[in-house]
């Protein structure tokens, strides 16, 4: 009995983008053996469902930002939806699917995904942040002035300064905004205490 039908993999696509979310569903039916696809407009309608029972996430960036407590521990099976590449606020790690590739490339990388062989491309890990730095990054997220950040964490302003510079050059990332997203998304800060 050699002949066993594959066993249906279970996605959730989780994106507003009801447009998007068709073609995804149809795209990964043309790549992935036997799926059972379940789409949702948002998280809430995810929770209301059964959470955990999927093999994979397909989800929007701005959800993954919104609900990364739920998302952060499911990283090595979360897909995250982007519109473009580039420098992106991202974290390493993350699986991240352009969906502003040709549909043929797209196909491509759902295909690596699913054999197993090659999965998504993930940013590069060379980022290392030292702990300082990390504690710099929370508070320029929470929305603290290089003054505030020397005197909260008894250091010069100076200082300050150089790990802000660090920071960037480390991460590619130059605006507070991509900053706080960079911190929320590897689980530094949560979302709500912005």
């Amino acid at each position: 009995m050699s002949g066993r039908r594959p066993e249906p993999v279970e996605i959730a696509v989780i994106t507003p983008d009801t447009l998007a979310a068709a073609g995804l569903r149809e795209l990964l039916k043309d790549v992935c053996p036997a799926p059972i696809i379940r789409i949702f407009p948002d998280f809430g309608a995810l929770a209301d469902d059964t959470p955990d029972m999927y093999a994979w996430y397909f989800v929007s960036s701005q959800t993954y930002v919104l609900y990364n407590a739920f998302f952060l521990p499911r990283k090595e099976k979360t897909v995250i939806l982007m519109h473009g590449a580039g420098k992106t606020a991202l974290p390493p790690g993350n699986h991240i699917l352009n969906t502003l590739l040709p549909e043929k490339k797209i196909k491509t990388e759902l295909a690596a995904l699913f054999s197993g062989s090659t999965p998504l491309p993930f940013p590069t890990e060379d980022s290392d942040l030292s702990a300082r730095e990390i504690e710099v990054l929370v508070l320029v997220s929470k929305g603290y002035i290089n003054k505030e950040i020397a005197d909260k964490l008894n250091i010069s302003l100076t200082t300050v300064i150089t790990h802000r510079k660090n920071i960037t050059e480390k991460l590619g990332i130059k605006s507070v905004s991509g900053l706080t997203i960079y911190a929320v998304m590897n689980g530094y800060v949560e979302a709500d205490r912005i």
